[in-house]
């Protein structure tokens, strides 16, 4: 479960000054990534991960974040390729983990931006009952996994505490 970490204007919670510190310095910290950008109309009472976030849609966006900064409550930041500076203010904050902020607009009360770090996505390449081979390399070895219905080779490089590893979550 990802920690919820949460500031909203003018509460009297006494962690409110500390979260809106930890969540600045995580917008601070997002110069020079690639962040996505969403925004959803959100009924005030649903929490916003149960927003529709995918497929993308009109307004979404896709950028590296630059200059991103706070400066009282107001969010700002400008994009490499427009430095004109921009800016939200908003009514309530709620990071979630390190990859997710969503960023409820004091202006439209129905709003939510939800600014995101992409998730890693690994390519998946599937073999089908492949011949396997493993090769002594030093102190580790380098296992070869062969599918000759896909013509695919597959070489891993395992250090000794890696294969004791493998070794070890093996049925």
């Amino acid at each position: 479960m990802q920690v919820k970490t949460v500031w909203q204007h003018g509460s009297s919670n006494p962690d409110n000054a500390a979260n809106f510190a930890k969540i600045s310095a995580w917008w601070s910290g997002l110069h020079g990534k690639e962040v996505t950008w969403r925004q959803r109309i959100v009924p005030q009472l649903s929490p916003p991960e149960q927003a529709a976030w995918e497929p993308p849609q009109r307004f979404d966006e896709v950028f590296v974040i630059s200059n991103p900064q706070v400066r009282g409550i107001t969010l700002f930041w400008s994009t490499p390729d427009k430095p004109e500076e921009k800016s939200t203010t908003p009514s309530k904050l709620e990071l979630h983990g390190d990859s997710r902020l969503y960023i409820y607009l004091q202006s439209q009360k129905d709003v939510v931006i939800q600014v995101a770090i992409p998730e890693v996505k690994y390519d998946v390449i599937s073999l089908t009952n492949p011949a396997v081979q493993c090769i002594p390399a030093g102190a580790g070895c380098i296992l070869v996994f062969k599918d000759n219905t896909s013509l695919v080779e597959t070489r891993i490089a395992l250090t000794a505490d890696a294969l004791a590893l493998l070794k070890q979550q093996l049925p």
